[in-house]
């Protein structure tokens, strides 16, 4: 039988740096030495206290269907979160508790765009942005950086970008790919724009809050511009921070009433997150956050590693990352000199090849040219990367 597929399913990509991740492995399971710089998780453990919760929970029997939105001791500790780092206050009935963040833009997306509405989308973006957007039928309107602006949009693109049709702005600060952060003057420039465009809604995606070194306290649109509260949907999650990913645990907070219609797409397709894991993640937000700030710290250690060292090698150029996990070196000097690669994607086989390290390509992140360099490793592990890239480079 030959299965015609649905149009949504055909415009979806795979997820680039899943792909990578997948690639990478499977040159593992074959002998090979590979180094994997490409993952967007943090090398640490989940904290003890947090494995504690949740073993507890399965020894309490905390086994059974939760309530679609979470469990109201999670939200409660979401809204606490809120208002004590981010001084912004929400009700419970405002927060969704999702299978991680990327869910809960997923579930936005499908209840706030229609077909022909339009999303912008700054790139550098994180890859699933646009084809999330484009499952909800609408289009995305993609607004490109690069090194010289720092990877961070202008109001006067964000003015030339929106349309009547526009019906969302993406905001991700500290951002993936990039390490970019939006300044206070930055949003409050940005929030400028959008008052004068009142049908325009804000996704500020806050993943990597907690893993920023710029010199400024992290803040987002809200904390710059109250007055967009009931136009902003705040998401976040405990992956990053506290070395969860596997668990699976993200939200939002935002208007109510677009957040109930969340809550009813959520209900129609994973039901509650796992009940355990929503155990783990009060924990997290409720307990001890000394280790959050250790760890960033070894982040910022590792950064500046790997930054100083690109920037010794012909043909690299990179500017610093103000935080996240991550550094997005431009590599069009290196490609152009390289014989039988000519973009980013080969230049990523390249180096699976031929130097045993496994990067994404930042097509996938709408930057051609450019490779994302996670530092979610050791540094044994990264200086070993680092020598091995630059003896790929000078060969």
């Amino acid at each position: 039988m030959d299965i015609k597929l649905s149009t949504r399913a055909i415009a979806i990509r795979p997820s680039p740096t899943l792909a990578v991740t997948a690639r990478a492995a499977a040159l593992k399971d074959s002998g090979r030495d590979i180094i994997g710089l490409g993952a967007g998780e943090p090398d640490f453990d989940t904290p003890d206290h947090i494995k504690t919760a949740a073993i507890q929970a399965i020894n309490d029997g905390f086994t059974k269907y939760t309530a679609v939105d979470g469990i109201a001791s999670l939200k409660q500790a979401i809204v606490e979160k809120f208002n004590r780092e981010n001084r912004l206050s929400y009700a419970k009935s405002q927060v969704l508790v999702s299978c991680g963040c990327k869910h809960s833009f997923f579930n936005m997306a499908q209840a706030l765009l229609n077909p022909g509405d339009e999303a912008i989308i700054p790139a550098p973006y994180w890859a699933s942005f646009p084809d999330m957007v484009r499952l909800a039928g609408a289009e995305p309107v993609i607004i490109k950086t690069g090194l010289e602006q720092k990877f961070k949009i202008s109001p006067q693109q964000l003015r030339t970008a929106i349309t009547a049709r526009t019906k969302l702005l993406v905001l991700n600060s500290p951002s993936n790919p990039t390490g970019a952060h939006y300044s206070t003057e930055e949003l409050a420039s940005l929030g400028e724009v959008l008052r004068g465009h009142p049908h325009v809604l804000i996704a500020s995606d806050d993943m990597y809050e907690h893993i920023l070194w710029s010199g400024e306290s992290f803040c987002n649109i809200l904390n710059v511009c109250p007055d967009l509260y009931e136009r902003t949907v705040v998401l976040n999650g405990v992956s990053k921070s506290y070395a969860m990913t596997g668990w699976r645990i993200g939200y939002a907070a935002g208007p109510e009433k677009l957040i109930q219609a969340m809550s009813n797409i959520q209900s129609q397709s994973t039901s509650n997150p796992t009940s355990i894991a929503q155990i783990a993640a009060r924990m997290a937000l409720e307990g001890d956050q000394s280790l959050v700030a250790e760890r960033c710290q070894v982040f910022k250690e590792r950064h500046d590693f790997v930054h100083e060292q690109l920037n010794k090698m012909d043909g690299v150029t990179s500017i610093p990352s103000q935080g996240t996990f991550y550094i997005f070196p431009n590599m069009h000097g290196v490609i152009a000199r390289l014989d039988n690669v000519h973009n980013d994607i080969e230049f990523a086989e390249y180096l699976l090849e031929n130097a045993g390290i496994a990067m994404v390509p930042g097509s996938a992140f709408g930057a051609p040219g450019h490779m994302r360099v996670s530092f979610a490793a050791s540094m044994k592990t990264l200086q070993k990367a680092m020598d091995r890239l630059q003896s790929a480079l000078a060969a």
